[in-house]
């Protein structure tokens, strides 16, 4: 399993954008961590090549990173990709990661969480 690093920019101003890539099935992969404040709204989007069986599942933890949970979407619905699309994070104030669960050899993905702070930003 390796600890993918994120790429981080900042396309406008009270918006933090994470990326990590690429994501494999190499002993399912996890992003490093990423701990944001409550008043933060975050968005996820997956796209790549999932390969045969390919998962990524957005998890969360309260306790530093110890214990993680699988977080949902706005709707209430676990946070399992299975195809390439972007969802927003119910939960906030949490520390949160991207996993990979499944996949074969061809597996490799790019996860980007977008953080938002406060009010509606354009580009």
């Amino acid at each position: 399993m390796a600890t993918i690093q994120a790429l981080w920019t900042a396309p406008v101003g009270g918006v933090s954008r994470a990326t990590f890539t690429p994501m494999t099935n190499s002993g399912s992969d996890v992003s490093a961590d990423v701990l944001f404040a409550p008043e933060f709204s975050i968005d996820v989007q997956v796209f790549g090549t999932f390969g045969v069986g390919g998962t990524v599942l957005i998890e969360g933890s309260l306790d530093g990173g110890t214990t993680w949970a699988t977080l949902n979407d706005a709707d209430g619905t676990a946070l399992s990709f299975t195809n390439a699309r972007v969802e927003r994070v119910q939960q906030n104030g949490v520390r949160v990661r991207a996993r990979v669960s499944g996949g074969d050899g061809t597996t490799s993905l790019t996860v980007v969480f977008v953080f938002v702070s406060g009010g509606c930003y354009g580009s």
